[in-house]
């Protein structure tokens, strides 16, 4: 019974990216590691930008320097 917990900052990730996102990592899983995608959990939980810290700073403050997480 594989357990997946993906981690995100809450940013506005929409019900249909985290669809993609549950559907997409438990294909991969299925794929993968041959497990039952009926006995596949994943939980995706979104972390406040000030309860999460990157180098030394929080994402917020980050953020609000221009530095995002976004693809160049």
């Amino acid at each position: 019974m594989p357990y997946i917990k993906i981690e995100v900052t809450r940013e506005g990730i929409s019900r249909e990216q985290k669809q993609t996102l549950i559907k997409g990592i438990t294909d991969l899983i299925t794929d993968v590691l041959n497990k039952d995608p009926q006995l596949t959990h994943v939980v995706i939980q979104e972390v406040d930008l000030d309860d999460w810290g990157y180098a030394g700073e929080q994402v917020s403050v980050l953020r609000e320097k221009g530095i995002t997480a976004d693809k160049k």
